[in-house]
């Protein structure tokens, strides 16, 4: 998405009210304590106030900071993370701003998210690999939190939550004694927010999962280096495998393939995957769970289309593609390769054969995501009957005023 450009200066050298402050701007008159204060112009029903929304801003307030916010009529709003460099202006933490203590919230939050993950959840049963805490789903915007084994890695999405990562680290280290902590963010976010994660060393882990063993790139892979959304999946995934001829298509490390091979006793199992470094981790997951494999590293489209040419079917076949809609001027194009994948997949499957079809582009609905079944479906002449819908496990929760958090979507078929 092409952000907007920032508005001039106005003379004091502070950016103009369609975004931020102007100098001797008027300080709400209920405002006391120690943080800068933020005057809203309008509301937001969701946690994220855009720079449209933002009105008087304290001359004090600088990029990162936690500031009071204050609606336009003067009245406590919250307590916000503030970048007037970032498209979202303010990202609300709490609506409670009587008395807010930075640790103290925090550590509350911190240990809410720990309490949901290991007392309710109870994944510390079934695996070191997770997802501690989940941006809005946790109340913590602009922050994700995973656990590989011994090491955290914090993928931190905003100014702000990159200045409190020494604090985080801190509180999360009561729950996780011992653990080693990495941090992690994209560039387009470090362009975007305005700040830089030092380079970092090569660091590789190995994690379990139902009994499946991982190497994680920690620094190097995608995102933080594991997919811990589709866990329940890749089990769902195995309890079908047995006997049957699967295919993994962009397999990543094969998590998919790895289970259906060592939990689920498939007959063959197929990894394709274009990226060469995830196939070496392809190939050592396997030996490392002593199971055998075909790795085949090539873009999906063009295997696909020669295994039809081939007249090659299988019966099980997973397609978890990488986000192919980004943003909303690469919708269109993004949604005809669901189409598209999702048909070349449908044309080697076996009579009865089982799809497992996902997406994790938030812009594409669910609706959306059928209707590309069902397009695909009709060019391929295939029957599908969709028997189940998933998404991520519960350790990526969903706010009920953030429902783009359910981005993962994956739909079970039967294909006849």
């Amino acid at each position: 998405m092409t952000l907007p450009a920032q508005p001039p200066p106005d003379e004091g050298g502070r950016p103009s009210p369609s975004g931020t402050t102007r100098t001797g701007a008027t300080p709400p008159a209920a405002h006391t304590g120690p943080l800068p204060w933020v005057k809203l112009r309008a509301a937001s029903a969701t946690s994220n106030l855009y720079k449209r929304m933002i009105g008087e801003v304290d001359p004090k307030a600088r990029p990162g900071d936690l500031v009071a916010v204050y609606d336009k009529a003067g009245a406590p709003y919250g307590v916000a993370l503030y970048n007037p460099k970032s498209l979202i202006t303010l990202r609300l933490l709490t609506r409670e701003l009587a008395g807010f203590d930075p640790e103290e919230f925090f550590a509350k939050r911190l240990a809410r998210a720990v309490e949901l993950r290991r007392a309710l959840l109870k994944l510390d049963d079934v695996t070191d690999a997770y997802r501690v805490v989940y941006d809005l789903g946790d109340g913590l915007p602009g922050l994700v939190v995973d656990r590989y084994g011994d090491f955290i890695v914090l993928e931190l999405y905003s100014l702000a939550m990159f200045r409190q990562a020494e604090r985080l680290e801190r509180l999360l280290a009561a729950h996780y004694p011992g653990a080693k902590f990495l941090r992690r963010a994209s560039e387009h976010t470090e362009s975007m927010e305005g700040f830089q994660i030092p380079a970092q060393g090569r660091t590789v882990t190995r994690v379990r999962e139902h009994g499946v063993s991982f190497e994680v790139d920690l620094t190097g892979g995608h995102k933080t280096g594991f997919f811990c959304d589709q866990r329940d999946n890749r089990l769902a995934v195995s309890l079908l495998s047995g006997g049957r001829k699967v295919l993994d298509v962009c397999s990543y490390t094969g998590g998919f393939g790895l289970y259906a091979a060592k939990l689920g006793g498939a007959k063959t199992v197929t990894c394709v995957e274009l990226d060469p470094e995830s196939c070496k981790l392809i190939d050592k997951n396997a030996r490392l769970n002593g199971v055998e494999l075909e790795t085949v590293c090539v873009d999906a489209f063009p295997y696909l289309r020669q295994m039809g040419a081939n007249r090659q079917t299988y019966d099980l076949i997973v397609l978890d593609p990488y986000k192919m809609i980004a943003s909303r001027e690469g919708y269109q194009l993004g949604r005809q390769k669901y189409v598209d994948l999702n048909r070349l997949a449908l044309s080697v499957m076996s009579e009865g054969g089982i799809l497992v079809t996902a997406s994790c582009s938030g812009m594409l609905s669910w609706d959306e995501f059928q209707a590309c079944l069902r397009t695909a479906a009709g060019s391929a002449r295939k029957r599908v009957e969709v028997f189940r819908k998933t998404g991520a496990g519960p350790d990526h929760p969903v706010a009920a005023d953030h429902p783009e958090g359910e981005y993962l979507k994956a739909l079970w078929c039967r294909v006849l």
